[in-house]
């Protein structure tokens, strides 16, 4: 795990963890078997090529679906490297709110590994006692206290 702890910021393309999985172990074989393939009949029928690439697009896809890079998929490709681990990456910017996964731990398609927001914009919700309601105006400022920032108010 590159991010291990809840609160963490993050940009969109930083690594998040490491991951060892058969199914993407298979994925990227194909992906080359593919690739050699489009290779092989590049001579052939135009029918055999249009296959062969089709193959290929599709094996990328397949890739792309788990989240990997393009870059990443780049790289198996030129050193035809099959990598046992693969790195997944932010694909948003803000900062880490959960954390649902340790090192070591099996994971399943579909779980939410972490839970990313963007927090440069929050929405703060107050409550008026029903006899100040006269004096409440639209675009009125606010002083807001949180626990979480003790002694800072914010307007």
């Amino acid at each position: 795990l590159f991010i291990n702890a809840t609160g963490q910021p993050i940009a969109a393309g930083e690594p998040l963890l490491t991951i060892y999985s058969p199914m993407l172990v298979s994925a990227q074989e194909e992906l080359l078997l593919a690739k050699r393939l489009a290779r092989d009949v590049s001579a052939a029928s135009t029918d055999a090529q249009r296959n062969a690439n089709e193959l290929l697009s599709s094996a990328r896809r397949r890739l792309a679906y788990w989240d990997i890079p393009a870059s990443e998929i780049a790289t198996i490709e030129r050193t035809e490297q099959v990598q046992k681990t693969l790195t997944l990456r932010s694909t948003a910017s803000g900062y880490v709110l959960q954390k649902n996964v340790v090192a070591g731990q099996k994971i399943m398609a579909g779980d939410a590994l972490y839970r990313v927001a963007d927090l440069s914009t929050v929405w703060v919700e107050g409550e008026v006692f029903e006899q100040d309601i006269a004096n409440v105006r639209t675009g009125q400022v606010v002083r807001a206290e949180f626990d979480a920032l003790p002694g800072k108010h914010l307007r």
